[in-house]
């Protein structure tokens, strides 16, 4: 099951950025944002403060990275993970 873009937090684009070792200002420039507009998304613990389409280019961004955003299930919350290598 995939999350919904909209469901998407902040700490997880944080958390998710983090995992895979980019910058704030890398993950900007792979999305064509500010580091500012990173920041904002990032700071938010629900979800981000910016347009819908500024969540998404960063969401793809990282999810070419390797990185899968995982919704809450009955046990526990939301969360990321790194796709399993080929």
């Amino acid at each position: 099951m995939m999350l919904d873009t909209r469901d998407i937090t902040g700490r997880q684009i944080a958390a998710a950025r983090t995992l895979i070792g980019m910058t704030q200002a890398q993950l900007a420039q792979a999305s064509q944002l500010s580091v500012f507009t990173v920041r904002r998304i990032e700071g938010s613990d629900g979800p981000p403060p910016v347009m819908i389409y500024n969540v998404i280019a960063v969401r793809l961004v990282l999810e070419e990275a390797g990185i899968v955003f995982l919704p809450a299930t009955s046990d526990s919350g939301i969360g990321i993970r790194l796709k399993k290598s080929a």
